[in-house]
């Protein structure tokens, strides 16, 4: 009877090196491979600090001098003098106040609106499509365009078709044509605000559209059959889900609407109490030519949307930090 014949163990301590698999080293990319990938964005950063940066620095410079084009030779070093003045003007507080009714009228408006138009377009009906573009296109005009619509076409006194419409209501009951309101004198602030409800409803449907079909169908089905009704669903397990895009639309819709110059200037030229920042930066440049003023409150204006800004780059990377979590 043959003895058994052991075989050397390559993984025994005693095997030689060479039976081991080799190593990969990982090296670092060089200075000269990463700016090699770098240098195809080298050309369009340029154009972006060119276009954007450098007149803003110029702008902040303009900010310190006392400047009116009227008298050139006059310019003078001032300081923070026109900040103060842009913060102790009248007319520069009263267009802080029309610029904070504005823009948060036409926010609260345009969300409760494009809320429930979200809602209506998660359902399922026919030609659901079709209306979907129907209503996206207000968003989709210049917005010079649409503020000529909405002063010429509806708010005409002589021919608009809201008086027209009013009067056509009215003449089914047999009354008498009332007196065509002239809309833009008696309710300027408003009008305006219409006018950008209008536009920005879509704007604020589409951003809560897509959070709506971003609901996980089984959680909904699960709360249908444990007996919850549409109320209890919207209240508990839709809105709360909102909530980030809420607060986007009405971030964004605020960083929009503070700047907005075109249904101001359109509208009511700034008339009867309807003067936000923008246009008054406008009227200070260009008509009372104090550069150095108007520099000051442009940069006031920028000031606060960069903070507005930050809180809503925040909710979009807490937004895409969700998505990811759930994948």
């Amino acid at each position: 009877m043959s003895a058994p014949v052991s075989t050397p163990d390559v993984s025994s301590p005693g095997a030689p090196d060479d039976a081991a698999p080799p190593r990969r080293t990982v090296r670092a990319p060089g200075r000269a491979r990463v700016w090699a990938t770098r240098a195809p964005l080298l050309p369009a950063l340029v154009f972006l600090i060119a276009v954007t940066q450098l007149p803003f620095v110029a702008t902040v410079v303009v900010s310190f001098f006392d400047w009116n084009s009227l008298s050139p030779d006059q310019r003078s070093f001032s300081a923070f003098a026109n900040y103060k003045e842009v913060f102790s003007d009248p007319s520069l507080r009263d267009s802080v106040v029309t610029t904070v009714l504005l823009t948060a009228s036409v926010v609260i408006v345009s969300v409760v609106l494009g809320l429930l138009l979200a809602l209506l377009l998660d359902r399922k009906f026919i030609g659901r499509g079709f209306v979907r573009t129907l209503l996206i296109t207000p968003f989709l005009l210049v917005p010079v365009s649409a503020a000529l619509m909405w002063k010429h076409v509806l708010y005409n006194p002589e021919y608009g078709l809201l008086n027209g419409a009013w009067a056509w209501f009215t003449g089914l009951f047999g009354a008498d044509s009332p007196a065509q309101p002239d809309w833009i004198s008696d309710m300027p602030l408003a009008a305006v605000a219409t006018a950008l409800v209008w536009q920005w409803t879509p704007f604020m449907m589409l951003i809560l559209l897509a959070g709506l079909q971003s609901r996980s169908a089984e959680q909904m089905e699960a709360a249908r059959l444990d007996g919850a009704n549409a109320w209890q669903m919207f209240c508990f397990l839709t809105l709360p889900h909102l909530r980030r895009y809420l607060e986007l639309g009405v971030l964004l819709g605020s960083i929009y609407i503070v700047q907005n110059f075109d249904a101001v200037f359109t509208i009511t030229a700034g008339g009867l109490g309807t003067a936000n920042l923008p246009y008054t930066i406008y009227q200070t440049f260009y008509q009372a030519h104090e550069y150095g003023l108007a520099s000051a409150a442009g940069v006031v204006v920028v000031i606060g949307t960069i903070v507005v800004a930050t809180f809503a780059l925040r909710v979009v990377s807490s937004l895409f930090s969700e998505e990811a979590n759930r994948t």
